[in-house]
């Protein structure tokens, strides 16, 4: 079943916090990114993993696998479910990412980001190959990401339908960020889909950001994405 989790992208644990109790119980994972963490770093894993809630680190780490190993066993020992490198760090580097997560003994599993969902083949960076093919390269860090031990990808919704087609039936896990409920602007992501699509496509774990957090009532817009969710699922077992 296709689950969430919800950007905590907010300046404060403070806000943080004010933001979990808003959404109101429920199994939606908390995705704590740069923003969140660099403000208030380990405290804030730490608080919301009391509250309850299964913490998506997302700090996206890529740098020397030496260096990696030690952040991600770092992010291991502080209880984390989930933590982002880059696929594009290369297999060395994803797999000491996977072992000093391991280190920890906490069960924290690592998910390698392919193409941001905010880059599309026109405005890749320089030095990208012209013309670029997105599909391929996404398959590519895929396999890649899998032979040094990620659990899966995090990966454009819109890329699933390419990687099911190349893996000819082989399952893996996804986490597609970029997802809006049904009529939700896209902001400044460019590869994006809503629920009902992403669902469809397959997609394990959905990243639901300000869609909901900046929501007048973030519990009811949660609501509103659990049942487009669920009606779309519905559909699929017709």
């Amino acid at each position: 079943m296709s689950a969430f989790a919800i950007a905590f992208d907010v300046g404060t644990l403070e806000q943080a916090l004010a933001l979990d109790e808003r959404l109101g119980p429920g199994p939606e994972v908390a995705k704590v990114g740069l923003q969140l963490f660099a403000s208030a770093g380990p405290a804030a894993v730490r608080a919301l993993k009391e509250r309850g809630r299964r913490v998506f680190l997302d700090l996206k780490l890529h740098d020397i696998p030496n260096t990696v190993r030690g952040a991600a066993a770092a992010a291991g020992a502080l209880g984390a479910d989930l933590i982002t490198v880059h696929a594009t760090g290369g297999e060395e580097m994803v797999r000491a990412a996977v072992e000093g997560a391991a280190s920890a003994g906490q069960g924290t599993r690592v998910v390698a980001v392919t193409i941001l969902t905010s880059l599309d083949p026109a405005s890749l960076p320089p030095g990208f190959a012209r013309p670029f093919d997105l599909e391929a390269t996404v398959a590519a860090l895929l396999e890649l990401s899998e032979r040094a031990g990620a659990l899966g990808i995090v990966c454009s919704a819109a890329d699933l339908t390419g990687l099911r087609a190349r893996r000819h039936g082989r399952p893996f896990f996804s986490v597609t960020p970029g997802i809006r409920p049904g009529g939700a602007p896209a902001h400044d992501q460019k590869r994006v889909a809503t629920v009902a699509e992403a669902v469809a496509l397959g997609a394990d774990l959905l990243v639901l950001g300000r869609a909901i957090t900046a929501a007048a009532d973030p519990r009811a817009a949660l609501a509103a994405a659990r049942a487009e969710r669920d009606a779309a699922l519905a559909s699929l077992q017709r």
